[in-house]
């Protein structure tokens, strides 16, 4: 988007290198600014950052800053005395701006007493203190001499959200840390603002500066006693889980919810009244969830902490990066195995296999499904047993391994409608047919496409139908009929906007592309192709990213654009390598010698040959029709290769 034209971009408080390269525009012609506490060398090294370190306001900026903000509130203050106040606050802009607030507020109160005050305060710290950090030392002084004004309810209500497991929250979320009821819990977050304590975000969203949170986490520390302390964190973790679990209920109602116990009657979770505000609360909580596991488990909550994890996999916002779960999947795991709860243990490796496919760790993907399926044999779990088997089917599936897939999909259908586990049992038929499609048995496909497309819209499963729309598509598209590919892969692709889905509408766009592809609408289809590039590379697939490199390819292959096919293909081509990808390698690396025939034949017969020797191992009809293409064209350079001779 930024590649033709000018802009600024501004980057405030990153922590880290990792936060700042991926916004990074492509051109030169564009200007980044990153304000940050961390000198973040990396980026001086590797990208060409200059770095401008910043002291504090000269004192002249500090007194017109504090003038700024007290001018039209108070009286015109003395110059000295303003400077005077300036240096109290080590003329650090948060901290000014917090005195000047305070000034501001008191208008009838002389600046002498003001500047007295947080002389006392200074005084106090200093005797706590070493002494060495000059400005640190400062700004502690300030957010004292804040705090004190506080009342005691307010004062109470810093320090507990110095609890909160991140710096940003809700209302709701402040109310049950505080046990109290919304009205007043708002009151009191006004206060804060107010006194420059907490910003407001947006209606009812709060956030600490990092610098005010660490202080407020100081005074729980010192001023809350343990119990209450304890209480109000658990009263806060509890707020999360319930509000998730109710969350689940429209983003994920397939999966059966966890029994959890009651709510404390000092905690009043969320409901949703639909999906898009669901899916709006779980976008929005995201960060604070995942920190809420790993809060849960520090503080030695074992139950809170597998149950969050549990209920966050089945409550993500449904385009969330492959990359967020599993780190907290671990904690829930380890939380599970300390309580002895083998139940718990079997689901949290069940979604930690999901979670490892998601982004092609496909080895620790099918060891955790295999060690869920001991699990659940072992607590004669007929309807756990089965959904692994599907599970594991999905795994063998992504890697090629098409018999093995197909058996472990029978024998999970078979499992699961005995279980009358209908929806379970369609989604385990779809994926029986994309195995017979990806083998090349696209009558057996169809047959199986027909129950499992019927079995889908009877249950009212969207999800479901797009997908089993996406796999007739690719057989309607290999069968000729281009049209009808075209109208269903858009069908299936409208299903997943609607979901608001980046996962499904990333992997059904490469059903698109190749629809537009046979249709010849070429640049509809790289259109399709960069967009599906670009969701798996937000969402951490590498694979798929690569598969819609190969689709790129494919699009300046028929454009005559041969090079730049080539690019795109030896680029896939690399990644497959990297991810052990025998298959997809093999199908990049027959493009690419498509792309190099006419300019580089030998090089176009070298990229065949290791397409063969990778194909070797796979006899479906597929790949025993892929081999044949490439010999054919492998013969015909060579032909071709004689007669220039």
């Amino acid at each position: 988007m930024l590649s033709d034209r000018r802009v600024l971009v501004v980057l405030d408080n990153a922590a880290t290198v990792g936060q700042v390269r991926p916004l990074l525009p492509g051109s030169a012609h564009s200007l980044v600014l990153v304000t940050s506490r961390s000198r973040l060398s990396g980026l001086a090294v590797r990208d060409g950052a200059r770095r401008l370190t910043l002291g504090v306001l000269p004192e002249p900026e500090a007194v017109a800053l504090l003038r700024a903000v007290t001018t039209g509130y108070r009286p015109v203050d003395d110059e000295r005395q303003l400077a005077e106040l300036a240096r109290l606050c080590a003329r650090l802009p948060l901290a000014l701006r917090i005195a000047a607030e305070r000034a501001a507020s008191h208008p009838h109160l002389r600046l002498s007493d003001l500047i007295a005050d947080l002389r006392d305060e200074s005084a106090l710290w200093d005797a706590l203190s070493t002494g060495d950090d000059e400005e640190a030392e400062a700004v502690r002084t300030v957010f004292a001499w804040s705090y004190r004004a506080l009342s005691a309810q307010a004062a109470r209500l810093f320090r507990l959200l110095g609890l909160h497991p991140g710096p940003e929250f809700g209302l709701q979320a402040a109310a049950a840390l505080a046990g109290a009821g919304s009205s007043r819990t708002r009151q009191l977050l006004d206060s804060l603002v107010g006194a420059h304590l907490l910003e407001q975000t947006a209606p009812d969203r709060y956030q600490f500066h990092d610098l005010l949170r660490a202080y407020a986490i100081d005074q729980a520390q010192h001023e809350e006693p343990p119990a209450e302390r304890g209480a109000a964190l658990s009263r806060v973790l509890e707020w999360y889980l319930h509000t998730a679990d109710a969350a689940q209920t429209w983003i994920n109602p397939a999966e059966d919810r966890l029994t959890l116990p009651p709510a404390p009657g000092d905690v009043s979770p969320l409901t949703f009244p639909d999906y898009d505000t669901a899916v709006d609360w779980a976008e929005r909580e995201h960060t604070n969830l995942i920190q809420a596991v790993r809060t849960a488990a520090d503080a030695g909550q074992n139950r809170l902490a597998w149950q969050l994890s549990a209920v966050l996999w089945n409550a993500q916002f449904p385009s969330a990066s492959g990359t967020s779960w599993p780190a907290v999947g671990r904690i829930g795991l380890e939380a599970a195995e300390r309580l002895g709860d083998r139940a718990a243990q079997g689901a949290l490796l069940t979604w930690l296999g999901m979670a490892y496919t998601r982004i092609n760790r496909l080895a620790e993907s099918l060891e955790c499904h295999e060690t869920a399926l001991t699990i659940r044999r072992d607590l004669d779990d007929r309807l756990g047993e089965a959904r692994s088997l599907n599970l594991i089917g999905l795994n063998h599936l992504r890697g090629r391994r098409l018999d093995a897939a197909a058996d472990h999909f029978e024998r999970a259908i078979a499992g699961l409608q005995e279980q009358d586990a209908a929806h379970w049992a369609a989604t385990a038929l779809s994926n029986l047919a994309t195995t017979h499609y990806r083998a090349g048995r696209l009558p057996e496909a169809e047959t199986v496409i027909d129950r499992a497309l019927e079995a889908h819209r009877a249950l009212g499963d969207q999800r479901g139908e797009g997908n089993i729309l996406r796999v007739l598509s690719d057989v309607r598209r290999e069968q000729g009929d281009a049209e009808e590919a075209l109208v269903l892969a858009q069908a299936a692709l409208d299903i997943a906007l609607g979901l608001r889905n980046l996962r499904l509408e990333g992997f059904w766009l490469l059903t698109l592309g190749a629809a537009q592809q046979a249709k010849g609408q070429f640049s509809e289809a790289l259109i399709s192709y960069q967009r599906s590039a670009i969701l798996h590379r937000r969402l951490a697939d590498r694979s798929r990213e690569a598969l819609a490199w190969q689709g790129v390819g494919e699009v300046y292959c028929r454009l005559g654009r041969h090079a730049e096919a080539a690019d795109f293909h030896r680029q896939a081509a690399s990644t497959h390598r990297d991810l052990g990808d025998a298959w997809h390698q093999a199908l990049a690396l027959d493009g690419l010698g498509s792309a190099l025939r006419g300019e580089s034949p030998v090089d176009a017969r070298r990229h065949w040959a290791e397409a063969l020797r990778l194909l070797a191992d796979f006899d479906d009809p597929r790949a025993m029709a892929v081999r044949e293409g490439i010999e054919r064209q492998t013969e015909s350079a060579g032909a071709a290769r004689d007669g220039d001779v």
